[in-house]
């Protein structure tokens, strides 16, 4: 969307952004030793190794300023079994940690594994992102991987970001200053042109710290076109995750270069949310799953460390190699709330990273510490540009509205309702209206942040909740597609990780957790108040462009006939505050009641 639109969009009132979030140390614990993997190794060299530090990050999404709701925390286990929750993020205290982190370490790199950008809150995204880049130009990111979410706007968008140059319909921002892109590369490896085959962006780099080189190879999940809308990745194909890093690592070989860092924008699922939990308590490999699992086992012996996302969990665990031996994989949560350091001893006469003295942990960036003053003023100074949109009221609320909660959420259902009611004014038979869950991204919180009151939504903190300018689209499905529909949240590709889909008020149904598959949710228990689905039936149906092109897993929404394109979604929410809700009569948060779980 153009800055002059989102100027107008705003002016029929938008709904803000809330916290944004960042990355950098903390005082808070340190994680736990892998097995295998000894204490830490100092901080210069002996006999016939140097050392060598790694801090990584991932999943950062534009989030300068401090998250709000629980997008801003972390959970530490604590060691009498108790958990202690603790603010983090914010860019301020990312710089900090990073560059106090970095004290004392002759050799040091700071690389990231994708998603830097994209679904960004309103002080970076309303500009493109291009705050986030400066300030990851600031904090000394040396390379990062690429993310499926920098293909939001396209490849053209992602190119711009990595080579500079203002944006071709907004222009500059600031006047006199050229956007000069990243100062670090942005590899894609495994995305290429469907007529060429040849990366989009370099593949790999390699970093010459003090006389050691190190090979880092960047790859997104293969399944990035299932998950970003079709004109992002228009004309690119995606290719294996494990068979590229195995490509680019012997080509690195080949080069000469033995030490190898794979940067994976795909991820997996710890036993524990705790930021601390020992991963590795039961043994290599068993206290994660999901889809690194088997990429890692597939990853050539000769890559040293896997850094990944995605997910936005946090863990440093270890998984065996297809030489059966561990070899460390991390993940430093989402939007900069927590950071990884990984120390290791490289071999001065072959120049390869010593498996066996690879050690990391997951810090957290919390807010206690000094904030970094050129970040402040980075903050103050986008601010300042984006404050005549960011600080309008569009609504009032009575307490948090969480988007966050096992299956169905509030402010799931409170977007499902808008985009309703929105879609009314388009077709008036609409009945029904989807969420996709991963497009919501952050909460809505009551208590007070920048010049707002408590309870006061501004468009800034509608945008933190749905930055992806998506369109409301209308599209007619059967009974029985609209069963399919919810059966596919629990099945084929979401059958391990669900994406249960928010609904609009009267629309209900069961969901069976004791049952696998698409048995759970109950086919007969779907109705449309109070009536059950009929299978043959015609039923109109809002909901974003994303889904209507199949996004998320649900191939059954791209069958839908008589598409209409409606507006702006975030235009669609911020009217329904508007109309819902005055300072004297908030909106209260809805009861999420609308799906009948049985566990």
């Amino acid at each position: 969307m153009s800055l002059t639109r989102r100027i107008s969009v705003a002016a029929v009132g938008l709904v803000a952004v809330g916290a944004l979030v960042a990355a950098g140390p903390a005082q808070h614990g340190g994680g736990h030793d892998r097995p295998g993997h000894p204490g830490k190794p100092g901080h210069g060299q002996s006999g016939n190794t140097v050392d060598l530090q790694l801090l990584t990050i991932n999943d950062f999404h534009g989030n300068l300023e401090p998250p709000a709701g629980s997008s801003g925390r972390v959970t530490e286990q604590q060691a009498d079994g108790t958990v202690k929750t603790i603010d983090a993020g914010g860019v301020e205290y990312l710089a900090t940690s990073l560059r106090n982190a970095r004290k004392g370490h002759d050799r040091s790199l700071t690389v990231a594994a994708g998603d830097l950008v994209g679904a960004s809150p309103l002080l970076s995204g309303l500009f493109h992102d291009e705050p986030t880049v400066e300030a990851m130009n600031k904090i000394g990111l040396d390379v990062t991987g690429v993310g499926n979410h920098e293909f939001d706007e396209g490849k053209d968008e992602l190119l711009r970001l990595q080579n500079g140059g203002c944006h071709p319909v907004e222009g500059c921002y600031e006047k006199g200053k050229k956007f000069k892109g990243a100062d670090y590369p942005i590899l894609s490896a495994n995305v290429v042109n469907e007529k060429t085959g040849r990366p989009l962006l370099a593949p790999y780099t390699i970093k010459n710290v003090k006389g050691v080189r190190v090979g880092f190879i960047g790859v997104t999940l293969k399944g990035t076109p299932n998950i970003v809308t079709a004109s992002g990745v228009k004309g690119l194909k995606f290719l294996d995750e494990a068979e590229t890093v195995n490509k680019y690592t012997a080509e690195l070989r080949k080069r000469g270069v033995k030490s190898v860092v794979a940067l994976i924008h795909e991820g997996g699922f710890p036993v524990s949310g705790n930021y601390n939990y020992d991963c590795d308590s039961g043994g290599p490999g068993t206290g994660i799953s999901g889809p690194i699992v088997d990429i890692a086992k597939k990853i050539s012996p000769d890559v040293d460390a896997l850094v990944t996302g995605h997910t936005h969990n946090a863990y440093v665990c270890t998984i065996p190699d297809p030489a059966g031996k561990p070899r460390l994989v991390t993940s430093a949560s989402s939007f900069g709330r927590l950071y990884t350091e990984l120390d290791m001893k490289v071999d001065k006469r072959t120049g390869d990273i010593v498996r066996t003295s690879v050690k990391g942990s997951n810090h957290v960036v919390d807010r206690v510490q000094p904030k970094a003053a050129d970040m402040t003023s980075l903050i103050t100074r986008w601010n300042a540009l984006a404050a005549p949109i960011a600080n309008r009221t569009v609504g009032w609320i009575s307490g948090d509205i969480a988007r966050t909660g096992t299956n169905e959420t509030p402010l799931g259902d409170l977007i499902a309702d808008a985009q309703l009611e929105y879609a009314k004014t388009l077709d008036p038979t609409t009945q029904i209206a989807f969420m996709n869950p991963g497009g919501i991204r952050t909460d809505l919180v009551y208590a007070a942040s920048g010049n707002e009151g408590d309870g006061v939504v501004t468009y800034a903190e509608g945008f933190a909740v749905q930055p992806f300018s998506n369109t409301v689209n209308l599209e007619t499905l059967t009974g029985a597609q609209l069963v399919t529909a919810l059966q596919q949240q629990v099945s084929g590709p979401n059958e391990a990780a669900t994406k249960i889909l928010q609904i609009s008020a009267g629309l209900t149904y069961t969901l069976d957790l004791t049952k696998s598959g698409a048995a759970r949710v109950v086919a007969d228990s779907v109705k449309l108040n109070g009536a059950p689905i009929d299978p043959a039936a015609s039923y109109r149906v809002a909901m974003n462009n994303f889904l209507t092109g199949g996004g998320d897993g649900f191939p059954v929404l791209a069958q839908g006939t008589s598409l209409l394109i409606g507006g702006d979604d975030l235009a669609a929410f911020a009217t329904y505050l508007t109309a819902h809700s005055t300072a004297a009569a908030p909106l209260a948060p809805p009861a999420a009641d609308r799906v009948t779980v049985i566990k």
